[in-house]
C-alpha cells in the first residue's frame, strides 16, 4: 500500500549519518510526484493523531488506573477489607494481572484478523467500527458505577473481565489501524500518535488524583472518572472525521489509493535484502484487495520484532502487576500521601509521565539505530528491572520476605527508569519498523509490529500472574 516519502527537510547532507539511521530519513523517491507537498497548516493532522494515540490506550489507561474503585468494589462495596474469604480477597489483590490477561490475549486474535483484513477493510470501517464499540463498552462500565454490587461480586467481576476483553480487542483494532495509516504519513505524524499514546496514560493517572481529591464518595469519583473516558472516545470519532477533510492528509491518503506500481531502486534504504539485486518483486508491491504478503515483512522486521516484544513484555510485567502494590514504607502513620495518593502518584502517574518523557525524547534523538546491536542489549538489559522491584516493599509478601528496598525514593528511581526506558526503546523500534519495508508494505509492516507489542503483552501478562504469586 504506497506510502509517501517524508519530509524533505529531513534530509541530510550526503554522508553525515550513520547507515543505521538512514532508514529513518527521507529517501528521494518523491520526484516522482505531480504537486508539490502541502503543509501542515497549524500542525493541525500533528494535533489529530496526537489526540488518536491518546484514544488508543485510553481504555486500558483508565481501566488499570482506577485501582481505589476496583479495590472498592471487589471489597463488596466497601472501604475496608471485609471476611469475603479467599476468593474475593485473591480477586482483589490480583485484579490487574488478571484484567491484563483478559485485555492482550484476546487482542493478539484480533491483530491477526485485523493483518488478514488490511487490503479487505478499508481502514476507516475498521477504525470507526472500533471505536464505536469502545464507546458502548464504556458507557455500560459508566452506569455501573452506582450499581450496587455487593451481593454479587463474583459476577461482577466476571463481567468486568468480559467488558476488559471486548474493549481491549477494539481497542488493538484502532491502535494497530491507526498506526498502519499513520506509517504512509512523514514520521513526524507517527511519532506524534505514539507520544499521543504515552499522554493518555498521564492524562487518565492525572484524572484518577484530581477525582481522588475533587470526591468523597468512591463512586462519585468513579464516575466522574469513566465519563471523562466517555468523552474523549467521542473526541476521537469527531477528530478522526476531520482528518480527511485536511488537504495535508488527503494528499498523503490519496497515495494509499493509487494503483499503480511502484517499484524502489537499487540504493533504496528500503530495498528487500532478500530479493536478487537488491529490488523487491513487482508483485508484492502491487496493491491488492488480497491478503499482504508475511514473509518479506517478517524477513525485515525479525530483531526489531523481538526487541519490541521484549520491551513490553518486561513492562507488563511489572507495570502495574508489581509497581502498584508497592506500598509506602510508612503507611502506618496514616498520612494521606501513604495511604491514598502514594500509588497513584509513584506507580501511575510517574510511569505514564516518563513513558511520554522518552517517547518525545525520539523526535530529537534517534540512537540506536535499526541495525545496532546495541539496541537489542539494552532492551535484554531492562530484565533487572525485575529483581529490582520484586525487593521493593511490595505488599502482601506470600514468599519472598526480604524487603531489600525499603525506602520510598527506591520505587520512585525504579518506576521513572522502567518508563523512560519503555517510551524510548519501544518508539525507537515501532518508527524503524514500517520505514525499514518497502513503503507499499508499511500498513501492513505497522500491523505487524503492533502484533509483536501485542504478544509481548499477552506473555508477559500471563507470567506476571505468576511472579506476583511468587513474590
Amino acid at each position: 500500500m504506497p506510502c509517501v516519502s517524508r519530509a524533505s527537510t529531513m534530509l541530510p547532507a550526503a554522508g553525515s549519518s550513520p547507515p543505521d539511521q538512514e532508514p529513518l530519513l527521507e529517501d528521494a523517491v518523491g520526484s516522482g510526484y505531480s504537486r508539490q507537498k502541502p503543509r501542515d497548516r497549524w500542525h493541525g493532522a500533528y494535533l489529530i493523531f496526537f489526540l488518536l494515540g491518546i484514544g488508543s490506550l485510553l481504555p486500558w489507561n483508565f481501566f488499570i488506573t482506577a485501582k481505589h474503585y476496583w479495590r472498592y468494589k471487589l471489597q463488596n462495596c466497601s472501604d475496608e477489607p471485609g471476611p469475603a474469604g479467599q476468593a474475593a480477597s485473591d480477586l482483589r489483590d490480583y485484579f490487574e494481572s488478571y484484567i491484563s490477561i483478559a485485555s492482550t490475549i484476546p487482542s493478539v486474535l484480533c491483530l491477526i484478523g485485523n493483518f488478514l483484513l488490511v487490503n479487505k477493510v478499508a481502514a476507516s470501517v475498521r477504525i470507526l467500527s472500533s471505536l464505536f464499540v469502545m464507546l458502548a463498552v464504556f458507557l455500560v462500565i459508566t452506569v455501573l458505577v452506582k450499581v450496587d454490587t455487593s451481593t454479587w461480586t463474583t459476577p461482577f467481576f466476571t463481567l468486568t473481565v468480559g467488558c476488559v476483553a471486548v474493549v481491549s480487542s477494539a481497542s488493538t483494532v484502532f491502535s494497530s489501524s491507526i498506526f498502519g495509516l499513520s506509517s504512509c504519513f512523514p514520521m513526524r505524524n507517527l511519532q506524534a500518535l505514539l507520544s499521543g499514546q504515552a499522554m493518555g496514560g498521564t492524562i487518565s493517572a492525572v484524572a484518577s488524583v484530581i477525582d481522588l481529591a475533587a470526591a468523597a464518595d468512591v463512586t462519585d469519583s468513579a464516575l466522574a472518572y469513566f465519563l471523562t473516558a466517555d468523552i474523549f472516545i467521542v473526541i476521537c470519532i469527531v477528530v478522526y472525521l476531520l482528518l480527511p477533510r485536511l488537504e495535508y492528509s488527503r494528499y498523503y491518503l490519496s497515495r494509499q489509493e493509487s494503483p499503480s506500481l511502484v517499484t524502489v531502486p537499487p540504493d533504496s534504504s528500503v530495498e528487500d535484502e532478500a530479493e536478487p539485486g537488491g529490488t523487491v518483486s513487482s508483485s508484492i508491491l502491487t496493491r491488492s484487495a488480497g491478503i499482504p504478503p508475511l514473509r518479506p515483512i517478517l524477513q525485515k522486521t525479525a530483531l526489531l520484532g523481538f526487541c519490541l516484544f521484549y520491551v513490553f513484555f518486561i513492562s507488563i510485567i511489572i507495570f502495574p502487576s508489581l509497581s502498584s502494590n508497592i506500598e509506602s514504607v510508612s503507611k502506618s502513620s496514616g498520612s494521606p500521601w501513604s495511604t491514598k495518593y502514594f500509588t497513584p502518584l509513584t506507580c501511575f502517574l510517574l510511569y505514564n509521565f516518563a513513558d511520554w518523557c522518552g517517547r518525545q525524547v525520539t523526535a530529537w534523538i534517534q540512537v540506536p539505530g535499526p541495525k545496532s546491536k546495541l539496541l537489542p542489549a539494552l532492551v535484554l538489559l531492562r530484565t533487572i528491572f525485575l529483581p529490582l522491584f520484586i525487593l521493593s516493599n511490595y505488599q502482601p509478601r506470600a514468599h519472598i520476605r526480604t524487603v531489600v528496598f525499603n525506602r520510598d525514593i527506591y520505587p520512585v528511581v525504579f518506576t521513572a527508569l522502567l518508563g523512560l526506558s519503555n517510551g524510548y526503546l519501544g518508539t525507537l523500534v515501532m518508527v524503524y519498523g514500517p520505514k525499514i519495508v518497502p513503503k507499499e508494505l508499511a500498513e501492513a509492516a505497522g500491523v505487524v509490529m503492533s502484533f509483536y507489542l501485542v504478544l509481548g503483552l499477552a506473555l508477559g501478562s500471563a507470567c506476571a500472574v505468576f511472579v506476583v504469586h511468587l513474590v
